[in-house]
């Protein structure tokens, strides 16, 4: 079936934000006595608070309190994002301009709530090439579970085989592939392991081989 709309992730797909989300969850947590190494951080990536909260209690002990961390990174992220501005990733406005002008819908699935997603994307520019937003804050289980791919393809009218997804994070790799999306995987922070290249469809190496990669798809299908 051919691709006919793209779902992009917003955090480290479009915008280069995961090295200061995880830089700041350690902050956070050491304020709070807890020490976590780089790779620690790694896995907040793209995880729904909802299921993180218990998931950080089994792995570091409930003495340290995850919603207060979380806040605290929250404050320390959004200190550095006013004082610097937010970083587009190269290529973005060609690659969501050359795939509309195509005739692909485009939507942001992501695990940021609808306000904060709409003042980042507006600040950079690009809000208005998107026909949609998607934040995991509308559906009942955030990523890596798959109901906000879902509702995705539900709320621009395409199954997920038609939808290739955008993703940078295994979180939002699991919930693309389980949502039965096209998977490609822009890796930012970390490559793939041997699960999630059972999981995605194609890797790219950068957001600019997008475009090139639906149109093989495509040609495929004629």
């Amino acid at each position: 079936m051919r691709i006919k709309a793209v779902l992009f992730d917003m955090d480290g797909v479009l915008i280069d934000t995961e090295k200061y989300l995880t830089r700041f969850w350690r902050q956070a947590a050491e304020e709070a006595g807890l020490l976590l190494t780089e790779e620690d951080s790694y896995q907040f990536r793209s995880f729904a608070s909802r299921y993180a909260a218990p998931w950080f209690a089994k792995t570091y002990g409930e003495q340290y309190d995850y919603w207060a961390i979380r806040e605290r990174r929250k404050e320390l992220m959004s200190e550095h994002l006013r004082a610097n501005g937010i970083e587009k990733k190269g290529g973005v406005d060609e690659v969501l301009c050359g795939l509309r002008e195509a005739g692909y819908q485009t939507a942001v699935v992501t695990a940021t709530d609808e306000e904060r997603t709409r003042s980042y994307l507006s600040e950079i520019g690009i809000l208005d090439l998107f026909d949609d937003i998607v934040c995991a804050t509308m559906v009942e289980r955030g990523k890596p579970f798959p109901d906000v791919y879902e509702y995705a393809c539900r709320k621009i009218g395409r199954k997920p085989e038609e939808c290739a997804a955008v993703e940078d994070s295994p979180n939002g790799v699991r919930a693309a592939s389980g949502a039965g999306c096209c998977v490609i995987m822009v890796p930012d922070l970390t490559q793939p392991d041997e699960e999630l290249f059972s999981l995605i469809d194609r890797k790219a190496d950068t957001l600019c081989d997008i475009p090139q990669i639906i149109l093989e798809w495509n040609k495929e299908e004629e």
